[in-house]
């Protein structure tokens, strides 16, 4: 049997292909209109050459580019570190938060005065506590500032994540658990193979989110002495008395989050379709 299109269904299609072309037209359009005031407001302004021989020197951005791109490498060293244990520590703490039973009260008090606590005090005072303070515990030898500053991260982010991960998992209906049970599943199979694995799809545009955040936020780890992109970036200005290097080490950081931050906006798009046509998320 052989299918056979409509003709009016082939006008609908052609008329939704007519639509999107203009629709990207009149956005193609609308945006290099708004670039092009913006550049104008911008090189009009009586300040523009100041501005420009001060932030955006290209020959300082030359000359600043090695040693700012080896300070970005130890942020993303920083960064994948953190990462592990933010997700370690987050994900114990979202379980911790969400155990039942009366038993288990201390436990569920611990995780939320923890995630209480490190949710309200802003991260660069958790890296200066932890970078200055712990070290002069002198409970360890010799650390490098890096080390401190992730300590730090870890400890910030991984209550943002946990909050994440208990709504998400307090998400899961509990016929999910109930079924799992029944089939003789224990408490920890039904945690781990059953309901971890759903709640962390529910919320995986948030927990990029955090990600993303938290990629900006090693940039910090220059306040405890650690030679990162930032740090470099501030020895290279005082070095050439001109700010570009500054200006370089933001688009680095830009760069380097784009792809994430891409990744969250198809992922969150994608969550919202399968809502709207009701299935499973």
């Amino acid at each position: 049997m052989t299918h056979t299109v409509s003709a009016i269904e082939l006008d609908r299609r052609a008329y939704r292909r007519a639509r999107g072309r203009r629709s990207v037209l009149v956005s193609l359009l609308s945006t290099l209109v708004f670039a092009a005031v913006l550049v104008l407001v911008l090189v009009s302004s009586p300040g523009w050459e100041s501005v420009r021989h001060s932030f955006f020197d290209f020959n300082v951005a030359v000359q600043a580019f090695p040693r700012v791109i080896e300070g970005l490498w130890l942020n993303v060293q920083v960064l994948f570190i953190a990462g592990i244990g933010v997700a370690i520590l987050g994900t114990l703490l979202a379980v911790a938060r969400t155990l039942k039973g009366a038993v288990f009260t201390p436990i569920r008090l611990l995780a939320a005065g923890y995630t209480d606590l490190f949710r309200g005090i802003p991260v660069l005072l958790v890296l200066y506590l932890v970078g200055f303070g712990i070290p002069g515990l002198e409970l360890t030898n010799w650390m490098p500032p890096q080390f401190w500053g992730t300590i730090a991260l870890i400890l910030c982010y991984s209550a943002y994540i946990a909050e994440v991960l208990r709504a998400g998992i307090d998400a899961v209906h509990p016929s999910q658990r109930l079924a799992a049970r029944s089939l003789g599943l224990s408490h920890g199979k039904t945690l781990r193979l059953v309901v971890l694995p759903q709640a962390v799809r529910k919320v995986t545009p948030a927990l990029m989110n955090d990600f993303v955040s938290l990629q900006k936020d090693v940039g910090l780890i220059s306040v405890l002495g650690a030679v990162d992109a930032v740090r470099a970036a501030q020895i290279e200005v005082a070095t050439a008395y001109n700010f570009t290097p500054y200006v370089l080490a933001g688009l680095l950081f830009v760069l380097m989050s784009l792809p994430f931050i891409r990744l969250t906006d198809w992922l969150t798009a994608r969550a919202q379709k399968r809502e709207q046509i009701g299935g499973v998320v």
